[in-house]
C-alpha cells in the first residue's frame, strides 16, 4: 500500500487520459459501495446511457471488477486492459525512486478507466477502494459524489475518528459538484459534509424513501437503503446531463440487479446464505435481514475474518443468534486463526464451536448439522471466504458432493 497519487497521474497520461473521456459518478463509504455502484449503473443504463462500473474488490474473478452495460469484461478485453495499464507501469516505474512503483490497484484502477473509454462508456460509475483522498479512483472528475455511510474501518490509514475518516473520503468532492449523502450517516460526517459542500460551492442531496412500486431483486432492508441512494445519485446525474429520471427505468433496475456475496441464497436443503460482511456495522445489517431470507430454525455459523478487523464486535453480534459455530480462515494471508475466534468466542461464553481452517469442508459440516438439526447455515465474516465459497461452486463438480464434509 503506496498513498499518493503521483503514479496514478503518471499512468493517466501515458494512457493518454481515459478517465476524460466519459463522465463519472464516484461512491466512497465504508459499507454499501458496490452495492450503490451496480444499482447506480443499472438505473442510468435503463436510461439509454452505456454505462460502466468500477467496482472493489472482487469475489471469485479480477473480471468482476469492471461491468460495461452490467456484464463483467470478457476475458479478451480483461486481458488486453491489464496488458495495456502492464506497459504503462513499466513506463512510470522508470521515472520512480528505486522503492516505488505501481501498485496493484492502481494497475487495476488504470486498466479499467482506459477499457471503459475503449468501450465507449458515456458514464462509469467508480466505486473508492480505500479512503478518498490518495485513492486510485480519485483521479477522476466526478460529477456526483456519493457518501454511503461512515465507520471506524482502516483507522490505521485513515484516522481515529469518524469525522477523521470523513474528512479523508469527502477531500475527493469536486466544486460544484453534487454530493450524495446516505440516510445513515453519523452526525460528525453529516457535519464535514456540510462543511466541504459549502467551501466548494457543491450542492447536498439526501435520499427519499423508495417509490411504493419498487420491488427489489437484492435482498435485505440495507439494499432498500443503498438502492433509494443510488437512485439520487443517478437522477443528479441525469439532472446534470438534461435527462429525465422516469419511475418505470428506475423500477425495471431495482428489479433486476443482483449483488453478488450478499444474503446470496445457495440452496434450501438446508437453507444456507452467503454474506460478505466483515464489519461490525456490515454485520449489524446482515443480522436485521437475515430472518426474511432464512427464516425460523437453529442457525450454523461458519465463520472466517482477516486480522484487521474487529472479530470481537462480529461474534458479539453473531453468536447470540447461533447454535452452533466453525470457525475457519479465509484464503488470505490476513487471515485470523480459527483458534483465535474460538478463544475469543469462549470469551463471551459460546463453547458450541469448532476450528476448521479450510472453508469448503467447515461449511459442509455446517450443512450436515443444520441438516440434522431442521436449520439453516450463515457464512460470512469476509469477502475472501465468500469468494473461496462461491469459487468452488462455479469449477467442474467432483463426483462426490462438493460440500460433503468428506470433500
Amino acid at each position: 500500500m503506496r498513498f499518493g497519487l503521483d503514479r496514478m497521474r503518471r499512468m493517466m497520461t501515458a494512457l493518454g487520459s481515459p478517465e476524460r473521456r466519459y463522465d463519472t459518478i464516484h461512491v466512497l463509504g465504508t459499507n454499501g459501495k458496490s452495492s450503490t455502484t451496480r444499482m447506480t449503473a443499472a438505473i442510468l443504463e435503463r436510461h439509454g446511457l452505456r454505462t460502466g462500473a468500477y467496482l472493489s474488490p472482487h469475489l471469485v474473478s479480477y473480471r468482476e471488477r469492471v461491468l460495461v452495460g452490467e456484464r463483467d469484461l470478457d476475458a479478451d478485453a480483461f486481458a488486453a486492459s491489464i496488458a495495456r495499464a502492464s506497459w504503462a507501469a513499466e513506463r512510470v516505474n522508470r521515472t520512480l525512486a528505486e522503492d516505488d512503483h505501481v501498485t496493484q490497484f492502481e494497475l487495476l484502477t488504470a486498466a479499467a478507466l482506459w477499457q471503459m473509454a475503449e468501450q465507449g462508456v458515456e458514464v462509469a460509475v467508480v466505486e473508492a477502494g480505500l479512503g478518498g483522498r490518495y485513492d486510485a479512483t480519485s483521479v477522476i472528475d466526478a460529477r456526483v459524489t456519493v457518501l454511503t455511510n461512515i465507520g471506524l474501518e482502516h483507522t490505521r490509514w485513515l484516522g481515529p475518528t469518524v469525522k477523521d475518516i470523513a474528512e479523508e473520503k469527502l477531500a475527493v468532492v469536486r466544486p460544484h459538484a453534487t454530493l450524495v449523502l446516505g440516510a445513515d450517516l453519523a452526525a460528525p460526517a453529516l457535519a464535514v459534509a456540510e462543511r466541504v459542500a459549502d467551501e466548494r460551492q457543491a450542492s447536498i442531496v439526501r435520499p427519499r424513501a423508495a417509490h411504493p412500486a419498487t420491488t427489489l431483486r437484492a435482498r435485505g432492508a440495507f439494499q432498500g437503503r443503498n438502492f433509494a441512494l443510488a437512485r439520487e445519485a443517478a437522477a443528479a446525474y441525469l439532472s446534470s446531463a438534461g435527462i429525465p429520471l422516469r419511475e418505470q427505468q428506475v423500477a425495471e433496475a431495482a428489479a433486476a440487479t443482483e449483488v453478488p456475496g450478499r444474503l446470496q441464497l445457495l440452496g434450501d436443503h438446508p437453507p444456507t446464505v452467503l454474506d460478505a460482511a466483515h464489519n461490525p456495522d456490515a454485520v449489524a445489517a446482515l443480522l436485521e435481514s437475515l430472518p426474511e431470507v432464512l427464516g425460523g430454525g437453529p442457525l450454523a455459523l461458519v465463520l472466517g475474518v482477516l486480522e484487521d478487523k474487529d472479530a470481537a464486535a462480529m461474534l458479539g453480534a453473531l453468536l447470540p443468534v447461533c447454535a452452533r459455530a466453525w470457525f475457519t480462515a479465509p484464503p488470505s494471508s490476513r487471515a485470523l486463526s480459527p483458534a483465535a475466534l474460538q478463544s475469543r468466542a469462549r470469551q463471551l461464553g459460546f463453547e458450541a464451536a469448532a476450528c476448521e481452517p479450510r472453508p469448503a469442508r467447515a461449511l459442509a459440516l455446517a450443512r450436515r448439522w443444520a441438516h440434522e438439526h431442521a436449520g439453516a447455515v450463515l457464512a460470512t465474516g469476509s469477502v475472501y471466504l465468500v469468494g473461496d465459497l462461491l469459487g468452488r461452486l462455479q469449477r467442474p463438480a467432483a463426483p462426490a458432493d462438493r460440500w460433503s464434509a468428506e470433500g
